[in-house]
């Protein structure tokens, strides 16, 4: 390799020139190798013959990440832009197929940084089964950005049998997380160093692909899935009860949340249903079919820790409450603003 680790990205890694083919063979296309990436077309060509075997419907995704820090317990940049992006193609009942990556680099990024990075998206990527098959590199100057910037879109097949929408809630339903809640963002949060805060809490930052598929296959029925990122389980409840104009009471007891994320919330005046995570879907479901679904998530590597936390009914006005521990009710509306800012 003509870089050497020590060295750093300029800004004519990004001119177009000699120095931008080299870092983009180098590092990218080596890291990411498979036939559609090699061509270095201005675009990916994908038969559509190859689409068609999985089902009848394209999905479409994009996100972008711009997370604080780059590395944090249980995850890094890297890897959270191949997971964010192919959850949001799973809980819509897609397979995740193909990605693309565009990086902004600010000038000075040190290459075993990049290096290391790239290295957590191709795992990532090769965990989902997904190829990065098209991209952008850009560079700018210092100060112009953090470090390192990563979008990356999505493309996916959804099966016909599927039919997931936030507006198919019913009442009666029940509403399923896959585990703890919280991780992802009191993870980051220690990592920035802010307060003093010392905890052992990893990113709960993962693809949920398999564990969905598997959801499908046992309760193809199922109403709506989401994952819970900025604004949290909360933002997520909140949504459904729109979308359908119904109820959603949740059961505080039912929650799964960490006692070390709970001390951090309790700490510091926030409240771990609007956390960000990274790896932890909502699921409403028919409630003829919630304990079977239910067992299934379970048996997961990624739903060991399922609960049911609330149910769904019908209601003059859509809203999200929560019972609380001491039999009150609490409202539990939309987030407003921003707890954590560059949280993903």
């Amino acid at each position: 390799m003509s870089f050497k680790p020590d060295d750093c990205v300029t800004l004519g890694h990004g001119s177009g020139g000699r120095a931008m083919h080299e870092l983009i063979h180098e590092f990218i296309v080596e890291k990411f190798a498979n036939s559609q990436l090699s061509e270095l077309e201005d675009q990916a060509r994908i038969p559509l013959a190859q689409l068609a075997e999985y089902g009848s419907q394209l999905a479409f995704s994009t996100d972008s990440y711009v997370v604080d820090p780059l590395f944090f317990p249980g995850a890094d940049i890297g890897k959270l832009a191949i997971c964010g992006t192919v959850n949001d193609l799973a809980v819509g009942g897609a397979t995740p197929l193909f990605l693309t990556c565009s990086l902004i680099i600010e000038e000075g990024l040190s290459f075993t940084v990049l290096n290391d990075v790239l290295d957590s998206m191709r795992r990532a990527a090769l965990h989902a089964g997904v190829k990065i098959i098209t991209g952008d590199t850009k560079v700018v100057g210092r100060g112009q950005c953090d470090k390192l910037f990563i979008n990356t879109a999505g493309i996916g097949v959804i099966d016909p049998s599927y039919n997931l929408s936030a507006g198919h809630c019913k009442s009666g339903d029940c509403i399923i997380v896959n585990g703890f809640i919280g991780d992802h963002g009191a993870a980051v949060l220690a990592a920035r160093g802010d307060v003093a805060i010392q905890t052992n809490v990893q990113s709960d930052c993962q693809a949920l692909h398999d564990l969905i598929a598997e959801m499908l296959k046992v309760c193809p029925d199922i109403r709506c899935i989401r994952d819970a990122t900025r604004g949290g389980v909360a933002t997520v409840l909140n949504e459904f009860s729109r979308a359908s104009s119904v109820v959603i009471e949740i059961d505080e007891r039912s929650v799964p949340i960490r006692p070390e994320v709970q001390a951090i919330c309790e700490l510091l005046g926030l409240d771990p249903l609007y956390l960000a995570n990274e790896g932890t879907l909502v699921c409403v479901a028919p409630q003829h079919a919630a304990q079977q679904l239910l067992s299934t998530m379970r048996k997961h590597p990624k739903g060991q820790h399922s609960q049911i936390i609330a149910t769904v009914s019908d209601a003059n006005e859509p809203i999200v409450s929560m019972r609380t521990v001491f039999g009150s009710s609490r409202i539990v509306d939309m987030l407003e603003g921003e707890q954590l800012p560059r949280i993903c």
